[in-house]
C-alpha cells in the first residue's frame, strides 16, 4: 500500500497513530467488533480496514488490513484477524 497509494498509505498511518487517544477509539475512526477485536476505518480511494486489539499496558497490536468495498467485513477476514490475534496472546508473556 505504501508504494501502490501513498496518499492512502499515509491516512492510514495518521488514523493509527490517533489511536493512541482513546478519544479516537469510536466512531467514525474506530469501531468494535464485538467484545475484543476493533477497526480502524479510512474511507479513501480504496476503503482500507486494520483489524486491531488490545494487549495489556494499553498496547495496541494491528493484526490485519484489508480493502473493503462494502459495508461489513468479510467472515474470513474476521476469522484470520482472530486466529492472529490469539497467536499473538499464546505467545506474549503476561
Amino acid at each position: 500500500m505504501k508504494t501502490s497509494d501513498p496518499d492512502d498509505f499515509a491516512a492510514v498511518l495518521a488514523g493509527l497513530t490517533k489511536l493512541r487517544n482513546r478519544q479516537y477509539h469510536r466512531e467514525p475512526l474506530s469501531k468494535a467488533l464485538g467484545e475484543v477485536l476493533f477497526e480502524l476505518r479510512h474511507v479513501g480511494k480504496l476503503n482500507t480496514r486494520v483489524l486491531w486489539f488490545y494487549l495489556k499496558n494499553r498496547r495496541i497490536i494491528a493484526v490485519h488490513g484489508i480493502r473493503n468495498k462494502g459495508q461489513a467485513i468479510p467472515a474470513r477476514d474476521l476469522e484470520i484477524a482472530r486466529e492472529r490475534m490469539l497467536d499473538w496472546q499464546r505467545r506474549t508473556p503476561r
